[in-house]
């Protein structure tokens, strides 16, 4: 049988979604690419969080991306830089299942799959009610992820860190920044589906199965997207670590509101851009994965259906 790379636009018509693919399908696909992104980038993720931190632990104060990672793997050994990998990777696959699955939904009801046009509306619209859905599912597993990253962490496990966040601090502690993850990643989700959408019409007009295509408008759409939503995702990772805290007033950060002038009165305009290098730097290969991943899967789950 002839691959996906070999088979022309007009035998192989990959874009447009044919009535027999189900949604199962988008999600075993979706599952596949959000594991594979997770996974694969994990330690420079734990860099984002630990640079992030605005009072850290003794020990957990880094000068840039390279003395982070060298100071963590030579005093805390390489492990360290895996530590919490365990919740994204549960916490992943459903997430990343919903994501991809709402997302072909929505875009096929906005019209996406109407022609080889162009749609960035349908794109926009499809890319923001999948992270809506995906993250009140992958919220609580960020919020371990993240108390599990930080420098001085004594949590071991996912089920020994949820066990504790939720006898100390309640069921609200995993979505304290639901709110904020929502106002950070829906503009970040719309603008990478538009980017990307768009980047792959002019790489890639025939809309055929490409591999450098997927890759490459992947990582140029996570770019920009990462770019443009740091602040917002500096804001996040004070919720979720607020419980860590030592500083008191970060401990008592109440929303997005509270905790963005917390970080404007204590660190000034540049302290929502902590960590700005590792996000981009971690998002644009997480998106080239997750996407080259996601088409890959979706490619062959395709070419088992019709053939």
């Amino acid at each position: 049988m002839a691959t996906p790379e070999q088979v022309s636009g007009d035998e192989f018509d990959y874009e447009a979604l044919p009535s027999n693919y189900g949604l199962g399908a988008n999600m075993l696909a979706g599952a596949f690419a959000g594991i594979a992104e997770h996974a694969v980038m994990y330690p420079v993720d734990l860099l984002k969080t630990r640079m992030q931190i605005l009072h850290p632990a003794n020990g957990g104060l880094y000068t840039g991306l390279t003395n982070a990672f060298s100071t963590i793997y030579r005093i805390e050994g390489w492990r360290t830089l895996w530590k919490g990998v365990s919740s994204v990777i549960v916490g992943a696959g459903p997430a990343h299942a919903v994501y991809f699955g709402t997302y072909e939904v929505v875009k096929d009801l906005a019209g996406g799959n109407v022609d080889d046009g162009h749609h960035p509306m349908a794109a926009a619209l499809s890319g923001a009610s999948a992270t809506i859905a995906s993250d009140a599912l992958m919220n609580p597993f960020d919020v371990i992820k993240q108390r599990m990253q930080v420098h001085g962490s004594v949590h071991k496990t996912l089920l020994q860190c949820a066990r504790s966040v939720y006898k100390a601090e309640g069921l609200q502690a995993f979505y304290v920044s639901y709110p904020t993850t929502l106002c950070m990643t829906v503009p970040f989700t719309a603008t990478q589906f538009v980017a990307y959408e768009s980047i792959s019409k002019v790489m890639n007009p025939s809309g055929d199965y490409d591999p450098f295509t997927h890759c490459m408008a992947g990582g140029l759409a996570g770019a920009v997207a990462a770019g443009i939503t740091t602040p917002l995702d500096v804001v996040k990772t004070l919720l979720q670590t607020r419980g860590l805290a030592q500083n008191e007033e970060i401990r008592s950060a109440k929303g997005l509101f509270n905790a963005a002038a917390i970080i404007k009165r204590q660190f000034g305009w540049s302290g929502f851009l902590r960590g700005a290098r590792p996000r981009i730097i971690s998002t644009m290969p997480s998106t080239a994965i997750c996407w080259t991943s996601y088409e890959m899967a979706k490619a062959y789950f395709k070419r088992q259906l019709e053939g």
